[in-house]
């Protein structure tokens, strides 16, 4: 082999040994910025989940104090259907024991009997009848 095709040969295996390292290193790179962007994923994952999770914390709150306020006046509210109301010493003394005291509530409204829908004042009601 002529001097020009030895100095070929090696100026070919140097070329192919530089490229090989060069490979080597882009790939050496390549993973470095793989794991680089894991790294980052991770933690930009961790930050909005941290972050929506305040938000969502922080947005239901209030959403919740308000629930349980509405809940809570809901229990204080008719529920629309009517119920009954017996007639004590309290309230509606006069009607104990008459057979026309209606004593239904509707809509929040007391019906104590057809002839004085709002109860009659003292004691002796004049259209008072026995059951």
């Amino acid at each position: 082999m002529e001097k020009w095709q030895k100095d070929l040969v090696e100026i070919i295996e140097i070329v192919a040994d530089e490229v090989e390292c060069f490979f080597l290193e882009i790939g050496d790179a390549v993973d470095a910025f793989f794991e680089l962007t894991e790294e980052i994923t991770e933690q930009l994952q961790n930050t909005i989940v941290t972050d929506v999770d305040q938000y969502l914390q922080e947005l239901a709150e209030p959403i919740l104090e308000v629930y349980w306020e509405m809940e809570e006046a809901m229990t204080d509210v008719d529920s629309g259907f009517p119920y009954e109301v017996e007639a004590t010493l309290e309230k509606n003394p006069a009607c104990i024991g008459c057979s026309n005291y209606h004593g239904q509530v509707y809509g929040g409204n007391l019906l104590v009997c057809g002839m004085h829908p709002h109860g009659w004042d003292d004691q002796s009601c004049p259209d008072w009848e026995k059951e």
